[in-house]
């Protein structure tokens, strides 16, 4: 890894994500992939799980309009948290569907994805009717807003807490929306050694399984 690739992953906080990750297997080998194969970007390598938003300030007893307006006051911020390649387009952004009204919470484009990105803001944990709804929403996008060239608009629910039962169940990845966490603090150092100890043994018995495999 050249020092150039280890700062952007310090940067970008991996060696925390890989700690307090739900999935850190799954996070690892996506990290390594990325490494393997710079060139091909998907929604997979552009999102992150979870997403630090400690620098909004939030305390206890926050509505979804206050986090809101806590991301669009600190836009910069946040576009700096997402990632690289994302461009601000809208907020609250009305559509109408059988003569009633939605409104989408945050929409961006991405600029090597070639695609409109959604993002849905939820306080308490994932639930099926968000797949739903955000799928509904994807669908008049694409029927809507989608300009010539552009690829397919993804969507990103963003929530309190997720079940990854829930999520296998609904198959996700074969879909365009993904679910990540969001903290507004982030965990303490004891935590985030031992969620990091537990990653590294998870990884090192995947890689035993692998050679094992192999052999």
């Amino acid at each position: 890894m050249d020092t150039r690739t280890l700062q952007q992953k310090i940067d970008g906080m991996l060696y925390e994500r890989t700690a307090i990750s739900k999935k850190p297997a799954k996070l690892i080998r996506t990290e390594l992939d990325a490494l393997r194969d710079e060139d091909r970007l998907t929604p997979d390598l552009v999102f992150k799980d979870p997403y630090i938003l400690d620098f909004l300030g939030l305390r206890d007893g926050y509505s979804e309009k206050d986090l809101e307006a806590a991301l669009l006051r600190e836009i910069e911020g946040f576009l700096l948290e997402l990632g690289a390649g994302f461009a601000f387009v809208e907020r609250q952004k009305r559509i109408t569907i059988d003569g009633e009204d939605f409104y989408l919470d945050l929409l961006f484009y991405h600029r090597r994805l070639r695609r409109l990105v959604l993002v849905e803001l939820k306080l308490g944990a994932f639930k099926a009717a968000d797949f739903g709804q955000t799928t509904l929403y994807l669908r008049w996008l694409d029927r809507y807003e989608r300009q010539p060239g552009e690829d397919s608009p993804i969507g990103l629910i963003l929530c309190a807490g997720k079940s990854g039962e829930r999520i296998e169940l609904l198959e996700l990845e074969k879909t365009g929306i993904r679910v990540a966490e969001y903290l507004t603090d982030l965990p303490s150092k004891d935590l985030l050694r031992q969620r990091l100890h537990d990653a590294m043994a998870q990884a090192r018995a995947r890689l035993d399984h692998i050679v094992e495999d192999k052999s």
